[in-house]
């Protein structure tokens, strides 16, 4: 589904991502881990037409995305689910659903998928009306997530799901990730928790200062001694 090639990142003079090969396969999750620092986010935000690649490739589904705007992706089936959930803070969270939505005219489908979305954070249901700005932070990546299913992705992009919330929160989440993956979804998953991240996706690649060091299957890179030590805390 996705192939990117020779991909370059830069700012200014610094190469953030320095040439990286890799694919992901339809109905598959991929994880993207490695250290703060290794080039993960810039990868994920250049898929997303968010930054303008220095150099390479990026073929979804056979066509070509880098000379592409940023707002065609979400015709073409892509979502991200940003760094910092980057929900809409004074728009309730019904609302911030709704805008997921928003490139979509098939109003019967999206208010069975809003029911869906719902059933899956059932804490958002109860928090429908709220404003988002007053939600926790574990409740505004649920947002972030949902708003995101709310476009009807074939590809969702998540950067750093788990990023400053509490055990408790991110293991809710996963177990979301996971339905979605098995219910069809092909998922990029960026986050520094590689232990988690390995254990909910089929592949994993592993950045090193920009470049793409390790790959195989995920179970054998939770296995292997070097990963282990370089990223599991062991």
């Amino acid at each position: 589904m996705l192939e990117v090639t020779g991909l370059r990142v830069s700012y200014g003079g610094i190469q953030a991502v320095r040439g990286i090969t890799f694919h992901v396969n339809e109905g598959e999750m991929v994880a993207l881990i490695g250290a703060n620092g290794a080039g993960k986010s810039s990868t994920l935000r250049a898929l997303a037409r968010l930054l303008e690649p220095a150099g390479g490739s990026v073929r979804y589904r056979g066509k070509e995305l880098v000379s592409l705007p940023p707002y065609q992706l979400v015709g073409e089936g892509i979502a991200l689910v940003p760094e910092g959930r980057g929900v809409f803070p004074r728009m309730s969270c019904l609302e911030n659903l709704r805008m997921g939505a928003y490139a979509r005219n098939d109003k019967a489908e999206i208010e069975r998928d809003l029911e869906h979305v719902l059933g899956l954070f059932p804490r958002l249901k109860e928090r429908a009306q709220q404003t988002a700005g007053t939600l926790s932070g574990g409740e505004q990546q649920m947002l972030a997530i949902g708003r995101a299913l709310m476009s009807k992705p074939k590809l969702m992009l998540l950067d750093e799901p788990s990023m400053g919330l509490a055990p408790i929160m991110v293991q809710k989440i996963f177990e979301v990730i996971r339905t979605v993956s098995l219910e069809g979804m092909t998922i990029l998953l960026v986050e520094q928790n590689a232990k988690l991240a390995l254990e909910v996706s089929q592949r994993g690649y592993v950045m090193e200062s920009g470049e793409i060091t390790v790959t195989d299957e995920s179970k054998k890179l939770l296995a292997d001694p070097k990963v282990r030590a370089a990223y599991l805390g062991e």
